[in-house]
């Protein structure tokens, strides 16, 4: 094999369509765009999304909601999960390691949702004021970052 002797697979490269080009080809006169109207003429096209002047839809729709960009950073932890950590010591890597929280988490609360017996020590993360207090009635003491 030479370089100059090679060549596409056959069908690989289709010829493109010459249109205006004469009644013959089929595709003369108009050339496939129809008569008049805007998508007949040279640079002649519209945005997407536009409906002619009309009041486009995204606009007809009400503005609703918001997506707070730093939420990601933040997350929730029981008492329950805690429970079954089953660690004297808790801070934001015991969490990550446990994978009670994910990886691009810097901010951790404590809720009171379910129990506690064991005695943690909460250090870095935060709690609520009711998980603080069953986490103190276990035994144990909240030292939060804040």
């Amino acid at each position: 094999m030479e370089l100059n002797s090679i060549k596409s697979a056959e069908g690989a490269r289709k010829p493109r369509r010459r249109v205006g080009r004469g009644i013959g080809s089929g595709l003369g006169k108009t050339a496939g765009r129809g008569h008049k109207g805007q998508k007949s003429r040279s640079g002649g096209y519209h945005k997407v999304g536009f409906e002619g002047g009309q009041m486009p839809l995204q606009r007809r729709l009400p503005k609703r909601g918001f997506k707070s960009q730093t939420q990601r950073f933040n997350a929730e932890v029981s008492l329950a999960a805690l429970e079954r950590l089953g660690a004297a010591e808790v801070d934001l890597l015991t969490l990550k390691q446990a994978g009670l929280v994910g990886e691009l988490i810097r901010n951790v609360k404590v809720i009171k949702s379910g129990e506690i017996k064991l005695a943690v020590k909460l250090t870095g993360v935060a709690a609520t004021a009711g998980a603080k207090a069953a986490i103190e009635a276990a035994g144990g003491s909240v030292a939060s970052a804040e």
